[in-house]
């Protein structure tokens, strides 16, 4: 199968298991048993479309799907000698370059390594935060990029032929980070975490529903459990 063909597979799977598409079939149902005048599985379909999209806007339960992921990697501040590369996941989403630009002031002569793959733009999110990078002052030398890499388990690929078994310092999201240490790890890479985009999860109260942040942060959780679980059936973590 071509390669872009399956990503974009995998991509489409993705969103269709994703707890908004789950709600947008429910209430699909919920339509199609009101054509067919079967009023009592309508209502069952709607009410649970209802009731599921009550739940992914819940504060409580989006804390609760997402703090496993964030509270699995402390932010990185003892850092081992002799490092020699950073490696900044998936461009400058959320200004992760932030975390990057903070570490390369703190370790001598090392250098950062964009990533991030750009299917419609003709500029990759890898050359953007590399751009931004050297804007900020440092050297054009010491910015690499890998913008070839489409998934995660891509990125591993390219970085163990990068890198061998060189212990590095790996930058993403807090959320994204077990994911990712799983497969760079599987890969026979030695990662050393450096989350960042913390999203901390709030004290809102239990009334606190139908809120875009908390079911933002639902989706963030759900499609790094569902990255997991594919990956695991793949044997690739």
């Amino acid at each position: 199968m071509n390669v872009e063909l399956s990503f974009m597979l995998k991509k489409m799977l993705s969103v269709a298991l994703m707890p908004w598409s789950i709600a947008i079939l429910l209430s699909l149902l919920a339509l199609f048993f009101l054509y067919r005048h079967k009023i009592q599985k309508a209502k069952k379909y709607l009410t649970i479309s209802i009731l599921w999209v009550i739940l992914i806007s819940w504060a409580p339960f989006a804390n609760l799907a997402l703090k496993p992921l964030e509270s699995s990697y402390e932010r990185l501040e003892n850092i081992p000698e002799n490092i020699e590369y950073i490696l900044l996941l998936g461009g400058d989403r959320n200004n992760r370059a932030w975390e990057a630009l903070r570490l390369y002031h703190k370790i001598p002569n090392v250098k950062i390594i964009t990533s991030g793959h750009s299917l419609h733009d003709p500029i990759s999110d890898a050359e953007k935060t590399a751009t931004k990078l050297i804007e900020s002052g440092i050297p054009e030398e010491r910015v690499l990029m890998q913008a070839m890499a489409k998934t995660t388990f891509e990125e591993a690929q390219h970085m163990k032929e990068r890198v061998g078994e060189k212990p590095f310092i790996l930058i993403t999201a807090a959320y994204h980070m077990p994911r990712a240490m799983k497969l760079f790890k599987k890969a026979g890479l030695n990662p050393i975490a450096a989350p960042a985009d913390f999203n901390r999860p709030e004290e809102t109260g239990y009334a606190t529903v139908l809120q875009s942040k908390q079911l933002k942060n639902t989706e963030r959780a759900w499609h790094e459990y569902l990255g997991i679980l594919f990956y695991k059936l793949q044997g690739k973590i």
